[in-house]
């Protein structure tokens, strides 16, 4: 994969297809991502309406990393890179749970965590590897009759989620400031790392929630070598001699 200075020299061809790799902001869905470079794809180079754009799995709005974007005929490799294993880097914090599993939502419970030793962290996050039954949160985009799981949570509805068999390759704690865990997960795709985070409180018996996240690899592809969105933006505006076949 070609660093951000080979690519700052290498022309576009949007025609063909382009797999482009932006370091998401915190608070921009995926979607906001994919709208904004299409909008600026149509605008700037006079790309047609029904010209594509997709991601290649989704972040959480409070999360920030690697987001694989596809145009044109690479749009049909989506489901190739979605299927790669991912790497997540992040904290957890124990002693306290919210609904959504993350800092999308207030905290609900707390809970007194000043037995848990560095022992008891190391020991449960090691469980976690391998596969695993989980539940994705119920403040996510799964759908169910329809609708997303989220509407349903956000309208204060009970909502049923389905487990999924994820496998988690390593789990390794990398630092520990209770009530903060920092940790790196790879796993396969698909795997919720709220619910690891929630999974792992409750394992804990102090529960917990994910406070922060950042995706740093999908397959082969490592956030290092991602745009900033808005020098990508700039650098589509001045990316003018595109032409489509």
């Amino acid at each position: 994969m070609e660093n951000i200075e080979e690519q700052l020299s290498s022309p576009f061809n949007f025609a063909e297809g382009e797999v482009l790799l932006v370091d998401k902001p915190s608070e921009w869905t995926s979607f906001d991502v994919v709208n904004k470079l299409k909008y600026t794809l149509i605008k700037s180079l006079g790309l047609p309406k029904r010209f594509k754009v997709g991601h290649a799995g989704t972040l959480d709005p409070l999360a920030t990393g690697l987001l694989i974007v596809c145009t044109g005929k690479f749009t049909k490799r989506i489901d190739t890179f979605q299927a790669e294993d991912k790497e997540y880097t992040g904290s957890i914090t124990i002693g306290a749970t919210t609904p959504s599993y993350d800092l999308e939502t207030e905290i609900d419970q707390t809970f007194d965590y000043a037995h848990i030793t560095e022992e008891d962290i190391l020991r449960t996050a090691k469980s976690f590897e391998g596969a695993l039954e989980q539940y994705p949160p119920a403040h996510s985009a799964v759908q169910i009759d329809g609708e997303r799981a989220y509407e349903k949570a956000r309208r204060g509805e009970d909502v049923a989620m389905k487990s999924r068999t994820v496998f988690i390759q390593e789990f390794e704690i990398e630092k520990i400031e209770l009530p903060n865990v920092y940790f790196r997960i790879r796993c396969s795709k698909g795997t919720y790392i709220r619910s690891v985070a929630n999974d792992f409180g409750k394992n804990l018996g102090v529960g917990g929630h994910l406070s922060a996240l950042r995706r740093t690899k999908s397959g082969e592809f490592h956030v290092d070598n991602a745009w900033n969105l808005t020098e990508l933006v700039e650098k589509i505006k001045l990316h003018t001699t595109t032409a489509l076949q």
